[in-house]
Parts: structure tokens; sequence; C-alpha cells
């Protein structure tokens, strides 16, 4: 599935600021969209996907993630 088709969209409902003030970067908005679809569809909570995300090869293939990267976890990526 190629959720590229998506990105103006996010781009538009996340109005990322320019970065002026300084702060990390976003995380790319077409992979936390990723993340969150294969959260539904498995109903996990956020320590079961993100333990789920750096242990099964098919969402790490699905989010585009190769064997050394990892996802952040919950509490980076969502507060």
């Amino acid at each position: 599935m190629d959720c590229e088709v998506f990105r103006p969209d996010l781009d538009k409902a996340l109005a990322y600021s320019d970065g002026s003030k300084g702060g990390r970067p976003p995380f790319d908005p077409v992979l936390m969209f990723k993340v969150l679809v294969i959260q539904t569809l498995n109903n996990l909570s956020d320590e079961r996907r993100d333990y789920l995300i750096n242990d099964r090869l098919s969402f790490m293939r699905f989010l585009g993630l190769g064997l050394s990267d990892r996802m952040p976890d919950a509490k980076t990526v969502w507060l």
C-alpha cells in the first residue's frame, strides 16, 4: 500500500512550524500514520505496539524500517 498519497493531507492537518524556535524535528507524518494503522488494525496498546514494531519483520517492512532501525517508544513519540 502506498501511503504517500496521504502526505499532503497529513502535512496540511499537522501544520508543523518552521522550526525557528528550535526543538527536535518532527517524525515523518506518513510513518506515524502507518504506526497508527498497525495499532488500530491489531487493537494494540502503546507499549505492545512498540514491542511488536521492533519484533515483527512484517511490521518493520510495512513501516519501511530496516533491521537496525528502531521506533522511538510511546513516551518519546506521543508526548
